[in-house]
């Protein structure tokens, strides 16, 4: 059951995900260029990510350290699914545009807001006082 619930704040997390990917690119990205407001959003995309979290992190049930870790790697797999379905069949990027997000080489940030979401359920659980 707590799968479920965690499913259904992944919802959440893309519903205002997708929001927030929409005012960067019409607040930030005229300003800062398309990469270097990317870059930023990492970091207010992972707050949005653990407030979301915080908020339902009760209600999802989950029971233990193990099963946090479970839902933070499920949204993990289900958000680059996502990313990469998006980008491709409806954003029509390339690999090579969806790859560049994710290589901390090229200035992407990506992996780092996908490590801090796998942790966000253990670590919205700890300062919620659920766990120890």
């Amino acid at each position: 059951m707590a799968y479920l619930r965690a499913i259904a704040v992944w919802l959440v997390i893309v519903f205002f995900e997708s929001l927030h990917g929409t005012a960067r690119r019409l607040l930030i990205e005229p300003y800062l260029g398309d990469h270097r407001s990317r870059q930023i959003a990492v970091f207010t995309g992972s707050l949005i990510i653990f407030t979301i979290t915080f908020l339902f992190i009760r209600w999802i049930r989950a029971e233990g350290v193990r099963q946090l870790a479970g839902i933070g790697v499920l949204w993990v797999v289900m958000i680059v699914i996502f990313e990469i379905a998006l980008g491709r069949l409806v954003l029509d990027f390339s690999w090579g545009r969806i790859a560049a997000d994710y290589n901390l080489f090229e200035g992407g940030l990506m992996g780092i807001g996908l490590i801090f979401m796998a942790c966000c359920p253990y670590l919205a659980a700890r300062v919620r006082g659920l766990i120890r």
